[in-house]
């Protein structure tokens, strides 16, 4: 995480000095812009990646025991559709390991607590309103799906008849942040709440005490812009 962290602020660094050589192409201020059209500096593409915070929340969440968050990262691309001077819609392809720790009563091979992986490709497409000209909201739907999954340092299948529990190969959910801009840098926090269950198809009464929880993930970024 680290080094793509430290990649991305390198690319971002030499692009600002690119772009002071070519008079500051794509730092233009919103106000540039005639209003009421759809031109605008909000258009373009980038790539970002930063640090997640992973936890779960749900019903049953009481019942996994000594629960805390999991500690990982996402990155991925994004493009940015403008609206007109204020509004604009962002799509973006994603990388992002989620997951949580704690002790699951339904694992009967390992009952003291372990870390619960998740990795997904997200989709989340967003509506971003500038409210300053360099800092702007993000909200908007997402759907994930899920490709992998550890628990300790087993790897297992998403649905297996063996297991007294499966997995949802697909989360839905809602994304709402904040984002600010340097140049063509870009830097923001976001928190990502999934509506779907985590776990399904319990097969004992055990079991069904466990599955009403559900993503959650605090995320913060650094990125990259590239103006059309």
């Amino acid at each position: 995480m680290k080094k793509i962290i430290l990649l991305l602020t390198f690319c971002a660094a030499s692009f600002t000095a690119v772009q002071a050589q070519d008079g500051h192409i794509g730092e233009r201020k919103s106000t540039d812009y005639p209003s009421g059209g759809s031109d605008s500096r909000n258009s373009g593409f980038g790539i970002k990646g930063g640090f997640n915070a992973a936890d779960f929340r749900g019903g049953d969440k009481k019942n996994f025991g000594d629960n805390s968050n999991y500690k990982s990262f996402h990155a991925g691309v994004y493009a940015q559709i403008g609206l007109n001077d204020k509004f604009s819609i962002q799509p973006e392809f994603l990388y992002s390991r989620q997951g949580f720790k704690a002790s699951n009563p339904g694992n009967t091979t390992m009952t003291s607590p372990y870390t619960t992986r998740l990795d997904y490709l997200q989709v989340p497409v967003l509506l971003v309103y500038n409210f300053l000209d360099n800092v702007s909201v993000h909200v908007g739907p997402q759907v994930s799906l899920l490709t992998k999954v550890k628990e300790g340092s087993v790897e297992r299948k998403i649905n297996d008849s063996q297991y007294n529990y499966n997995y949802s190969s697909l989360d839905y959910g809602l994304a709402a942040g904040l984002e600010a801009r340097v140049g063509p840098g870009r830097v923001g926090a976001r928190y990502t709440a999934g509506f779907a269950d985590i776990l399904e198809d319990p097969k004992s009464t055990v079991n069904q005490s466990i599955t009403n929880i559900k993503n959650g993930v605090f995320q913060v970024y650094v990125g990259i812009g590239f103006a059309q």
